[in-house]
């Protein structure tokens, strides 16, 4: 519950409006009986009355209430009242917004004034892109701390799915987004492939999407797998040192979701490089991967994980087959991922001991 303090509102006018801007009266819509010093409640609009310049005006501050639909956390919300704030104008007889900002952790209302872009700051860590590993194994081979990396990477990602969350509506909208997001399977399917594709048929992607509908339906069962991710953990975003420390990049997708994307996302990467040398998973690439699954089911026992990981195999290989992102494949490693996006669909468990029947 964010209490909307008297105080933090005058302060919050003189911030948007001006040091001259006072506060006259505060209250309910339709009431702007004084209130004193009474708190109003997180997602109820709050009448104001105040003076600028002289001039008396009216405004309505609104914080939007969380819910199910998309909007769990603050940031979710942030996006919907950003957009209203730049658009709502542009629209003939729509309310004009009159400003933005956010609730500080000491309750005060801070503007947000002619924003054009948003960024972040963050440390600077030490090490190379784990991908130049991956580069230098294929080359030169396997070094013992190759081996130690992965079975790291596992033990890490075990740590992080440890923490659970009792949200089911969290988890199915994490499935949602899956197939259904921008910049996941149905975006990548849109936005990073041609159509029509010489490679693969847009009669294929839509029996790929078709049986898609049938996991969202499955993994609604598995409500109670939503955990801590980092959701994008691949080559590009995890630093590695000389001397065998990681550290990871851009989380992404959410705080919570379903464990099998972080453990998917890694894992086809295996796949990818291996497929440059044979046209299966195979030498190097095959310890690595191994050892990672091998390694993260022990330290989890969650061979549930095989149940619910096929989709997200479906999402990463359209990343990796995609010829926007990956231009350079030889068309023998782009018929072996798409061999896997379709074959991996069809076992309701995932045998990850043989997942070279997936590409054939």
């Amino acid at each position: 519950m964010i209490e909307l303090r008297i105080e933090s509102i005058k302060a919050y006018l003189k911030r948007a409006f001006g040091h001259d801007a006072q506060l006259l009266g505060v209250g309910d819509i339709g009431n702007l009986d004084e209130q004193g010093m009474k708190g109003f409640g997180y997602g109820k609009p709050l009448l104001i009355n105040f003076e600028v310049g002289g001039k008396e005006r009216e405004a309505v501050i609104s914080i939007m209430k969380g819910d199910k639909y998309g909007h769990q956390f603050y940031w979710d919300r942030a996006a919907v009242l950003m957009f209203q704030y730049e658009t709502s104008a542009r629209m003939e007889c729509h309310v004009r917004p009159l400003g933005l900002g956010y609730v500080d952790g000491d309750d005060q209302l801070i503007p947000v004034q002619t924003a054009k872009e948003f960024f972040i700051v963050n440390e600077k860590l030490e090490g190379h892109d784990y991908f130049l590993n991956l580069e230098r194994i294929r080359k030169k081979g396997l070094l013992d701390i190759d081996i130690d990396t992965s079975r790291n990477f596992a033990r890490w990602l075990a740590n992080v799915h440890s923490a659970k969350n009792d949200d089911p509506h969290l988890y199915f909208r994490r499935i949602r987004n899956l197939i259904g997001s921008s910049e996941c399977i149905l975006g990548l399917i849109d936005e990073a492939y041609p159509h029509p594709f010489s490679f693969f048929s847009d009669q294929r992607f839509v029996a790929v999407e078709k049986r898609l509908i049938d996991w969202r339906w499955k993994l609604k069962e598995y409500s109670h797998r939503l955990s801590a991710v980092h959701g994008d953990f691949h080559p590009w975003n995890v630093l590695v040192t000389e001397d065998g420390d990681f550290s990871v990049l851009d989380r992404s997708r959410g705080e919570w979701g379903e464990p099998g994307g972080d453990l998917a996302s890694m894992a086809v990467n295996y796949l990818l490089w291996s497929l440059y040398q044979q046209d299966r998973l195979a030498g190097p690439f095959e310890t690595l991967y191994k050892v990672y699954f091998e390694e993260y089911l022990e330290c989890t026992g969650d061979t549930e994980v095989l149940e619910v990981i096929g989709p997200f195999f479906v999402f990463r290989g359209l990343v990796i087959a995609s010829p926007e992102w990956y231009p350079d494949h030889p068309e023998s490693v782009r018929k072996r991922l798409f061999n896997f996006i379709v074959n991996v669909l069809e076992d309701d468990v995932f045998d990850w001991q043989n997942i070279n029947r997936y590409m054939e």
